[in-house]
């Protein structure tokens, strides 16, 4: 496992907002642990410490706190050698039974107000679409989208005249105060129409209207950034992604 460095937190209140803002901060601290105990509770797979999405709707899970105990607890939803991935506020101390597959620091940024709405009105996507969801997904690499994801929130996208899906974005992680905007991708050949803030701004819109907060996910070198910040996000904190996985323990054998 690679050393992290510490990014500083963007941590922020606002006179005013302190009974909002304080559940805010604490879900967002843990926010896959928020989803799965308050709004996605019912797709929740739970032992002890320790939640998950099942492995058809998301590789997501979380653990109240990073102890041993809570580890032991993931052990009983994760089987051999499936990977799964934690947000977390601070880097993680994994057990020695289990192995670090990859680990970064990724930005969270947050949408306080809303811009004007988009020229288009993107469509509503439901499960039908979601054959032309995993396509466009395939090709874009959003970030993980699996035949089930759609169970997580609502999905909305854009269409050629064609009628091709060229455009879509959704949410993922809910909980009682915020709302995660994902998946927001555009084919190839339709970038740079503005699709992506569209997508995003119309999103934020109807989260911020719903009285929650809009939060989404994104690589610090992601040039998507530009893009969110155009659409009323700035950045809260330093969130650390770690994917991990059972380790293989091997025995070592007496020669005979």
């Amino acid at each position: 496992m690679g050393r992290f460095r510490r990014k500083e937190s963007s941590h922020e209140t606002t006179p005013g907002k302190d009974d909002h803002t304080q559940p805010m901060l604490e879900s967002l601290d843990n926010p896959i642990w928020s989803a799965l105990t308050t709004e996605h509770r019912l797709l929740a797979r739970s032992h002890g410490l320790a939640r998950r999405y099942p492995p058809d709707i998301s590789p997501l899970a979380a653990l109240l706190h990073p102890t041993n105990d809570a580890f032991a607890d993931l052990q009983g939803l994760v089987s051999p050698g499936e990977q799964v991935a934690l947000f977390t506020a601070s880097p993680l101390e994994v057990p020695g039974d289990w192995q670090v597959d990859r680990s970064r620091w990724i930005d969270q940024m947050i949408c306080e107000a809303s811009l004007a709405p988009p020229p288009v009105v993107p469509l509503p996507l439901g499960t039908t679409d979601v054959p032309e969801m995993l396509e466009l997904t395939a090709a874009t690499e959003p970030g993980p989208f699996l035949p089930q994801t759609i169970q997580m929130g609502s999905y909305f996208g854009i269409r050629a005249n064609d009628g091709r899906l060229v455009a879509m974005a959704g949410e993922r992680l809910r909980s009682t105060a915020v709302t995660e905007i994902s998946a927001v991708c555009t084919h190839p050949e339709f970038r740079g129409r503005g699709y992506a803030r569209d997508l995003t701004t119309f999103l934020a819109a109807q989260i911020l209207a719903s009285g929650k907060t809009p939060f989404l996910h994104v690589k610090s070198e992601n040039g998507a950034k530009v893009v969110y910040q155009k659409s009323g996000f700035r950045l809260r904190a330093a969130i650390c992604l770690t994917v991990i996985s059972q380790a293989i323990l091997r025995r070592k054998t007496r020669a005979r």
